[in-house]
């Protein structure tokens, strides 16, 4: 008990300190790093549970990234200016409902949810899987792009949405909304882990583990697979989609490169590298590699692409459980709760 006290003060220790120490300009950063830590996980309930790999992520963080950015244009501007130069005179009646938060915040999962439900019924319902499912959705990923690019007067086009004002009474910017919003993605990171704990940690989340390792023998016994998947994904979808919500205002845009298959490629790095199939792998592995990222892309921007590359190549043959999957084979948390427990 007096473990698990000291435990949540030095967690609490870890949150709050960043707020008096980081600049504004690194406490965003660090947010933005903490949202992709979201996908990551979302990522990670997919591939390295469930064993189905997905390289269209992009494209459920953009439509909660797309809901979001919608509600707070609208806020901005009656008619968004990118409608005004497209000869739009008023205003589309999807957009309407999107004047309200409520309704924005509802869409951030629903819109996520839905597509992935529109793929993962039929794909999963006739036993599309492995290589074919990945294929899949790198397909979707690029035909979400294309038809957000050619939809300049709708969607904003390759420039995507931006020029908003502010949140809570707030422009963007201020010091103050950056500590709420970075308040609010560790919330919102630290519940999801702990759903994803839950769920996995019921009958439900048992069978997801086993058709990740023997799903013919689960069909023998009678479980039906696809409904187990099909649930895994949208659930995988709401919580790319919450991520894509929550980084709009920390950013300031979103554009249709956030669903491309590049971005969507990276989300999976973080993964394999940060460890798959562990709760704490994929946060790890983002925070890790956007801290890499933004580093050497400041000091030495023309190699950091090379550096990139070299380190998922090093991470999968040294460590190929990634950085937490390796410390958990090796028993180190093990180890180290032994000789602080003695202590």
């Amino acid at each position: 008990m007096k473990q698990k006290t000291i435990s949540i003060l030095l967690i609490a220790i870890l949150i709050i300190v960043p707020i008096f120490v980081l600049s504004d300009f690194r406490l965003s950063l660090l947010s933005k790093f903490l949202v992709f830590s979201i996908v990551a996980i979302s990522i990670n309930l997919l591939w390295g549970y469930s064993g189905i790999l997905s390289l269209g992520h992009g494209v459920y963080f953009a439509l909660g990234g797309y809901a979001m950015a919608m509600y707070l244009k609208l806020q901005s501007q009656p008619l968004p200016d990118f409608m005004e130069w497209s000869g739009i005179e008023a205003l589309p009646w999807f957009w309407k409902p999107f004047q309200y938060l409520p309704v924005a915040l509802a869409m951030v999962v629903i819109l996520p949810v839905s597509l992935a439900l529109l793929v993962g019924i039929p794909l999963f319902k006739s036993g599309t899987k492995g290589v074919y499912f990945t294929i899949i959705s790198q397909a979707i990923t690029l035909i979400m792009s294309i038809l957000f690019i050619g939809q300049q007067g709708l969607t904003g086009g390759s420039n995507g949405i931006t020029g908003f004002k502010g949140l809570f009474g707030y422009p963007l910017g201020d010091p103050t909304l950056i500590k709420i919003l970075y308040l609010i993605v560790v919330a919102v990171l630290i519940a999801i882990y702990f759903i994803c704990k839950f769920m996995l940690n019921t009958h439900a989340g048992a069978i997801i583990r086993a058709i990740r390792d023997r799903e013919t023998r689960l069909r023998f016994l009678g479980y039906k697979t696809d409904s187990f998947k099909i649930l895994t994904l949208a659930t995988s979808a709401a919580i790319a989609g919450i991520a894509g919500a929550l980084f709009v205002p920390i950013v300031g845009i979103i554009s249709p490169s956030i669903m491309s298959i590049l971005m969507s490629t990276e989300f999976v790095i973080w993964v394999a590298i940060g460890g798959r199939a562990t709760l704490l792998g994929p946060i790890v592995g983002a925070l890790v590699i956007n801290y890499a990222k933004t580093s050497f892309s400041e000091s030495m921007p023309e190699y950091w692409w090379y550096f990139y590359g070299f380190l998922f190549i090093t991470a999968t043959i040294i460590v190929p459980k990634g950085i937490i999957g390796s410390l958990i084979e090796k028993k180190w948390f093990y180890n180290v709760f032994n000789k602080t427990k003695n202590e």
